[in-house]
């Protein structure tokens, strides 16, 4: 199961790692424990909206920006667990259209 919590703080990590910010530092500017802050990260707890936009100002991230990437890679990871949605993510495969599949339905059911 993807778990939102998980690549919000997995986000927030790479960012604030990527600037070379310690985790100290974050949870200074952004006025939030090292220690919750750290599990925030992990994925261990669910922040709230205000934390988050607390965090991602510290991080001088647009909270909008943030929301994208995690949708981006929540997208990600549901497609690695089916096969079916990661082969529409690599335009391997087309959307089946719903108005041909209650066609093929209905001649399935007729010629019985």
């Amino acid at each position: 199961m993807v778990l939102l919590r998980r690549e919000l703080g997995d986000v927030l990590r790479e960012k604030r790692t990527g600037q070379g910010r310690t985790l100290r530092e974050v949870s200074a500017s952004a006025s939030v424990s090292l220690g919750y802050l750290s599990e925030v990260e992990r994925g261990e707890k669910e922040a709230s909206s205000e934390l988050l936009a607390s965090i991602c100002k510290a991080l001088e991230l647009p909270l909008g920006q943030m929301l994208s990437d995690v949708a981006d890679r929540v997208m990600l990871a549901e497609a690695a667990q089916d096969p079916v949605t990661a082969m529409l993510a690599d335009g391997l495969a087309k959307p089946i259209d719903p108005r041909l599949l209650k066609r093929n339905q209905n001649l399935a059911t007729s010629s019985l």
